[in-house]
């Protein structure tokens, strides 16, 4: 049953931020799988990074969302959970997927702290790049894409209800 909203997007697109609001305003119950992952790995996601690296902190992110269990629920996933097939495929089965479009301009204006925010991404690559890496995975598995400038939260929040009531 797809009972669940799956929010995806790129780093600082608001997923965590939007989907606690969104979640109040549906009367849904709210989740973070960055929680979930920082939870069973003991650590926050820049250390997993640093310490396990790029493909640990891959197969585990894959693995804690294709676990996922949950009813009439936001969940806001990390940006990279899309390069996760098993996840994705579960993910989409369980909810809807709503991309979180938002500019890399727009996106450099809000992620203060690259370094500590526990961003997969290769060594050398810079935000512009990794939005053209990730933008077609998010569009591959977006049931519902929303663009979120800079309105506010309870803007971006409305603006994605209305489209899951239009789909």
């Amino acid at each position: 049953m797809k009972d669940n909203v799956i929010l995806i997007g790129m780093p600082g697109s608001g997923k965590s931020t939007v989907g606690v609001l969104l979640a109040k305003m549906m009367g849904y119950d709210f989740l973070d799988s960055d929680l979930l992952i920082q939870s069973y790995a003991g650590k926050r996601l820049y250390e997993i990074l640093r310490d396990e690296g790029n493909d640990y902190f891959a197969d585990l992110e894959n693995r804690v969302n294709a676990g996922i269990h949950a009813k009439k629920t936001v969940i806001a996933t990390g940006g990279s959970v899309v390069y996760g097939a098993e996840a994705m495929e579960h993910l989409s089965s369980i909810g809807r997927v709503v991309y979180l479009k938002v500019t890399p301009k727009e996106l450099r204006r809000r992620i203060k702290n690259f370094a500590t925010r526990g961003i997969l991404i290769e060594e050398g690559m810079d935000l512009d790049g990794l939005y053209a890496l990730r933008a077609p995975l998010y569009e591959k598995y977006a049931d519902i894409t929303v663009t979120c400038g800079r309105g506010s939260l309870q803007k971006n929040a409305e603006k994605i209800i209305k489209a899951l009531a239009d789909e």
